[in-house]
């Protein structure tokens, strides 16, 4: 059974810088793919590899997934051995959807996931999250 992953993306407040600091970061990783770095090791980590995707949060609402490929090892500075979470370079926009704040991250499953938006349309501009997210509270989105 899948399960996915639910985290603050911090350091970023907008889908696009996330996708811009990965793109530059990616080119440090060994294989090319992006790879966000946690302290804890997932204990499900059977049912995130098994079709998983790790569910960005950007100033309280959920509006961008990417799937998970692999859990890597990568041992730190300090001698303590953390997960790297290998992503999909694709990030999916998703509908926007509420969250409280958290540490750390949490376990999200599929029937509690927001629905991935369709893709954009050559030439079609992105709706501001606020907007969306005001649309999608009024069912129209």
């Amino acid at each position: 059974m899948t399960i996915h992953i639910l985290k603050l993306c911090v350091g970023a407040e907008a889908v696009e810088e996330l996708i811009a600091w990965q793109k530059t970061r990616a080119a440090q990783n060994p294989d090319g793919l992006p790879r966000h770095v946690t302290r804890m090791w997932p204990r499900r980590a059977d049912e995130v590899l098994d079709g998983g995707s790790l569910y960005w949060v950007f100033k309280g609402l959920v509006l961008a997934r990417q799937r998970i490929l692999r859990l890597d090892e990568v041992p730190g500075a300090d001698g303590i051995t953390r997960c790297g979470l290998v992503l999909d370079p694709d990030v999916v926009r998703t509908e926007p959807q509420p969250r409280r704040p958290f540490q750390g991250w949490r376990y999200l499953r599929p029937g509690d996931a927001p629905r991935d938006l369709p893709a954009p349309r050559e030439g079609d501009d992105p709706l501001p999250p606020a907007l969306s997210a005001a649309l999608a509270d009024l069912g129209l989105r």
